[in-house]
């Protein structure tokens, strides 16, 4: 990640935009720039070797304004309090967006979990969620997976609270496993959500997902999940990559086989290999030739310096924060249609709320009709913010942030500001 590059700057930036060009009240907006709270935990774990390191992690709440906090915990190296808050934000407004009744939260740890053992990441996550247990629960701050972490971190987060409260608490955590009260349909959610989104976008110019080509810059859980859901619908996925570079195929990549070799232990694509396929690197990726462009990394991927080099159509954000403002500028400029991270990839988030619901109640819901509602919630939303594309003559990611803040400015407005 560039230094000079401040996703939390980012995110404020576009609101105090989009806050104008919606012509929105801003006695509120100072609320709403600032998180509610921040929290900087230390985390001694014993190593498998009886040495002792101290991890440094964090949970931003940014808002409760229309419900409990949301959002997931990443352990990634360059994890840092500036990338916690302004995802926090973006999670915020992604909840206002698809009109579920939560607010915004983000957590994270500073630690490249390649590095340790499978004992190593359960003790670091036991003990991260003692230091944060104070803070979340049910109807406080739900946590969920986010990048390199996955349902069996919520099975360890979710014991690991159950044991200090003394009895089962299955809501604490969303993107468990099902045999613990995870959702079907809630580990593909975020990925089939882009598929949605993508589908939604080409059906304005009377295309459909068949036909279409596609490059996934990004094989961890979004991405790979969008890739099958493409692949199973008829699209040619051109090109895709993970950390150690990508495929490309003019012909289209088999991403069933593809998956099949990723799932084997420590496998990356640049081991991979098939009659037709040539290996190129990530930056080919994001400017290869191809209709749909999917970023489903990190932030900070379509930044000024390759916003002209993209040979995209549109571009579909997988990924939260993929790119920066003067990119984004860059691309209106170019007429390349971005649909952005709020509303892409809110499919995680919307099942996570589905899993939440079954939870308090008790039910279970199967994968078909987990889907159905999904995809019906999101082209609702998407109803939403194509009305105030037209309205304010603004781009899909500002009609978004104009959707999401009117929403949490009324809902401001309504309760007012305690005592």
């Amino acid at each position: 990640m560039s230094h000079s590059y401040n996703p939390y700057t980012n995110v404020i930036d576009t609101m105090t935009k989009a806050m104008e060009l919606g012509h929105i009240d801003q006695s509120m907006f100072e609320i709403l720039k600032n998180p509610q709270r921040e929290t900087k935990v230390y985390l001694p774990v014993e190593m498998d070797d009886g040495t002792v390191r101290v991890f440094e992690g964090y949970r931003v709440q940014h808002s409760n304004i229309r419900g409990p906090f949301k959002g997931g915990i990443r352990y990634h190296q360059n994890c840092d309090l500036d990338e916690v808050k302004a995802l926090a934000t973006w999670m915020t407004l992604k909840c206002a967006v698809a009109d579920i009744p939560y607010g915004g939260a983000k957590g994270g740890i500073q630690v490249d979990p390649h590095t340790l053992s499978p004992r190593e990441l359960r003790n670091l996550t036991r003990r991260y969620t003692f230091a944060i247990a104070p803070i979340i629960g049910a109807d406080t701050d739900i946590p969920a997976p986010d990048v390199n972490t996955n349902a069996q971190t919520m099975a360890w987060v979710l014991d690991t609270y159950s044991q200090l409260k003394g009895h089962p608490c299955p809501g604490v955590v969303t993107g468990k496993p099902v045999e613990l009260g995870g959702s079907r349909g809630r580990n593909s959610a975020t990925g089939r959500g882009v598929v949605i989104s993508t589908k939604l976008l080409l059906a304005l110019s009377g295309k459909k997902l068949a036909g279409t080509t596609v490059a996934i810059q990004g094989m961890g859980n979004v991405g790979a999940n969008a890739a099958r859901v493409f692949y199973h619908r008829g699209v040619k996925v051109l090109a895709i990559s993970d950390v150690s570079g990508g495929l490309f195929c003019k012909d289209g990549l088999d991403i069933d086989t593809i998956s099949v070799f990723l799932e084997k232990d420590g496998a990356l694509l640049k081991d991979y290999d098939a009659p037709g396929v040539e290996h190129i690197s990530n930056a080919e990726v994001l400017t290869c030739k191809c209709d749909v462009l999917v970023p489903a990394a990190l932030e900070n991927q379509i930044t000024a310096e390759n916003a002209g080099d993209l040979n995209c159509s549109c571009i579909v954000e997988a990924a939260n924060g993929p790119t920066t403002e003067e990119a984004d500028a860059i691309l209106e400029k170019r007429g390349i249609t971005l649909i952005p991270d709020i509303f892409a990839n809110s499919g995680g988030v919307i099942v996570s709320y589905f899993e939440w619901v079954q939870n308090i109640q008790e039910l279970t819901w199967d994968r078909d009709q987990v889907n159905e509602m999904l995809e019906k919630l999101m082209s609702k939303s998407f109803q939403s913010i194509l009305d105030v594309t037209e309205e304010c003559h603004c781009t899909f990611r500002m009609a978004a942030y104009i959707v999401a803040l009117r929403e949490l400015v009324t809902a401001e407005k309504m309760k007012g500001i305690f005592p």
